[in-house]
């Protein structure tokens, strides 16, 4: 089991709103408390308290992808009682208090599915959706593969799906019963996928790709 992130030293958290991203200190451990203070236009995600900066505007080619598989989810889950979220949509990790001060990841993936209505609220979610997608970008592959996997996996994210756009393949990464992920084989253009979270489900690569 992860632990707890070390909480010395600490912001205050009732300050006045922060306006200007080069007034954190990146040594602190922030929470969501301090998060939803933060006023200035940098996206930035939180994972065990550490400030992530996120990587500038995404790529007309990145939102062609991800609006192509929201709208293929979106498509197959209408009616039904899971819900699709694409980003700008904050996801709070916790697994035990749902207090602000409490939580110290939060992430923005760029697709994700969540079938327990429970955790959505109109701050976005507060714990693990059922699948998360993430599609790559060009400086933010090792955020992908190696900070908000571990999250994904911790938290108990059922299926992880990185996308690559300029590869046009797809790798999904399966929660085992001992909690770990399990990845598949790469998925390539004329494949299709499915999904062990959404039974029915099928996506053709050449569709998420189309026009690239």
């Amino acid at each position: 089991m992860a632990k707890k992130p070390v909480l010395y030293p600490v912001p205050d958290e009732i300050d006045e709103p922060v306006k200007q991203f080069n007034e954190l200190d990146a040594s602190l451990t922030y929470s969501y408390a301090s998060y939803l203070n933060w006023l200035f236009p940098e996206r930035v995600e939180l994972i065990a308290g550490k400030i992530f900066k996120m990587s500038p505007a995404p790529s007309s080619v990145h939102q062609v992808v991800v609006g192509n598989i929201f709208l293929k989810l979106g498509n197959f889950l209408n009616k039904q009682p899971c819900k699709v979220f694409i980003a700008l949509f904050d996801v709070r990790f916790s697994k035990e208090s749902k207090d602000d001060k409490e939580i110290f990841t939060v992430l923005q993936p760029d697709i994700c599915v969540i079938c327990d209505r429970s955790k959505i609220d109109v701050r976005g979610c507060i714990g693990a959706p059922d699948l998360v997608v993430e599609v790559l970008s060009p400086g933010n592959t090792r955020m992908e593969l190696l900070n908000k996997y571990r999250v994904y996996e911790e938290f108990g994210v059922k299926e992880y799906w990185i996308v690559s756009q300029s590869d046009q393949n797809i790798l999904i990464y399966t929660l085992n019963e001992d909690g770990k992920f399990q990845p598949s084989k790469i998925f390539t253009l004329s494949e299709k996928i499915t999904s062990s979270v959404l039974p029915g489900f099928e996506l053709e690569l050449d569709e998420v790709f189309d026009d690239m």
